[in-house]
């Protein structure tokens, strides 16, 4: 694969539906990716069984495929890559880049919330323990070719975060890093709720001599209540209808042009125009904007 070749993609988890939050990351990193002519990947992130909701991956690509979205290639399962995970950690272990935890949630909560290394030099064994990345150089900000440039609390990006929960599940952070890297990810497009733990993924990156994509964060959608659209905050499907009045405000939303007669225009033809009108710089840079009531993103018949 040449290095100028673009590779994005959309990985969500199926913890519930595609609500229009979702639906706003996916347009927004089809597009980007689709300008480009390059690659848009999908990825299930299926790496925490308690929080999934059963149906939910298949309603999700069913969903992305109703609107318009085709990705590229095979769709990739975190259930499916433990192996790579594991042999990701032995590599960190190997290098003296990870270390065993047994320090509890109640215990870092007492401390202030922020983990303190109380483990990093105790050389503890795997049992009842997390593992967590030894940080050597942490990252304390990045440059968003949407939002500029951004900066961490200092602490909470020097912290050696967890890598493998005690329960033996593999944590997000290491999965995403070893996932986007494994799939020739070049930019990441998604949403603006996960700017905090980038610098923690550019970290992991370097720790394991990986080149770093490029990120872009997209605003969230904001709910009447002024609380963000999210599967956590049981936010409504997408709507099973005619896709396309949905794709427009989204593209409304992210300030993008419209074309003058859209009702006019099948859905590849609708799509096919926001590719060639897609213009990142129109994209507010807001982290957060509350939705028109009148969107129509609220679902009447849900998948």
């Amino acid at each position: 694969m040449q290095e100028s070749h673009y590779v994005g993609r959309f990985a969500p988890s199926p913890s519930g539906d595609l609500h229009f939050g979702s639906l706003i990351a996916a347009l927004g990193s089809y597009l980007q990716a689709r300008a480009q002519r390059g690659q848009w990947l999908v990825r299930i992130e299926d790496i925490d069984p308690p929080r999934e909701v059963p149906g939910a991956a298949a309603r999700i690509l069913s969903a992305l495929e109703h609107y318009g979205l085709h990705w590229d290639g095979q769709v990739i399962y975190q259930s499916q890559r433990h192996d790579a995970y594991r042999a990701a950690l032995d590599l960190l272990q190997r290098q003296g880049l990870s270390y065993y935890c047994t320090c509890t949630r109640s215990r870092i909560q007492q401390i202030g919330g922020l983990y303190d290394g109380h483990c990093r030099d105790l050389q503890l064994g795997p049992q009842g323990a997390a593992i967590r990345l030894r940080q050597t150089a942490p990252v304390y900000g990045f440059h968003d070719r949407l939002q500029g440039e951004l900066h961490a609390d200092p602490a909470l990006a020097g912290e050696d975060f967890i890598i493998r929960r005690r329960d033996g599940l593999f944590a997000y952070n290491l999965a995403v890093v070893i996932d986007d890297h494994f799939q020739g990810v070049t930019e990441i497009v998604r949403g603006a709720d996960l700017i905090e733990p980038t610098v923690r993924q550019i970290a992991l990156y370097r720790q394991l001599q990986a080149p770093v994509p490029a990120y872009v964060h997209l605003p969230l959608a904001l709910g009447a209540n002024g609380i963000k659209l999210s599967k956590q905050n049981h936010a409504p499907a997408l709507p099973a209808g005619d896709p396309r009045p949905v794709l427009i405000a989204a593209l409304k939303f992210l300030r993008q042009p419209l074309p003058e007669s859209w009702q006019d225009l099948d859905l590849p033809l609708l799509l096919s125009w926001a590719v060639a009108h897609w213009r990142l710089e129109n994209v507010p840079r807001q982290e957060a904007i509350p939705l028109d009531e009148n969107t129509p993103a609220f679902s009447k018949e849900p998948w």
